[in-house]
């Protein structure tokens, strides 16, 4: 197995450098959740077209919105680092909590409390079956990174995102972090 470390919640993985399925390529995900039943968490670095106002009516919030994944993309989720004002959330790690009181979330928003750098949304999620993310482990289609600054999460640059936690991971995986996204280009 490519990956020696079992993920937890709170782990990103990190998508294999070949890796075909559009949905995952070169992506980061952030593990929310991860139980006998399956695992849930959100790619980090596919940002969307779409702002916060644009799928929220009464919303003027014009933070961008991410592609969490391919499940239920009529969802809005939303991972930040200020429980200090929001007061709500369910911790995933030291300092990072997924959800809370939306609209809350909104008044802090609009009165200019919360930065972009602390908190990131997300259309839809990703989500794995029994054993579905452990079948694909297995299978070296991610890297579990369980050793990172949680600014990570919250970083805007998509395209370097990828390559800087690989790069992370430490000696052993950073020559892959310069492999061409397709082994032909090669």
């Amino acid at each position: 197995m490519l990956s020696p470390v079992k993920p937890l919640k709170g782990n990103l993985l990190v998508s294999e450098p070949f890796m075909l399925d559009p949905t995952f390529k070169r992506s980061v995900v952030f593990l929310t959740e991860l139980e006998e039943q399956g695992a849930l968490g959100f790619i980090l670095n596919q940002k969307s077209d779409l702002l916060v106002s644009d799928l929220v009516s009464d919303s003027t919030c014009n933070f961008p919105v991410y592609i969490g994944g391919p499940v239920a993309n009529d969802t809005l989720h939303f991972i930040h680092s200020c429980y200090d004002r929001l007061n709500s959330g369910i911790e995933i790690m030291d300092g990072v909590y997924w959800g809370g009181n939306f609209e809350a979330l909104q008044v802090l928003i609009n009165n200019n409390q919360i930065e972009r750098s602390e908190i990131k949304f997300f259309i839809g999620y990703s989500g794995w079956g029994v054993e579905q993310l452990e079948g694909e482990l297995e299978q070296n289609s991610w890297l579990v990174a369980n050793s990172f600054n949680s600014d990570v999460i919250f970083v805007e640059d998509e395209e370097n995102l990828w390559r800087e936690v690989v790069i992370g991971l430490g000696p052993k995986y950073a020559h892959i972090a310069n492999f061409p996204e397709n082994p032909q280009w090669n």
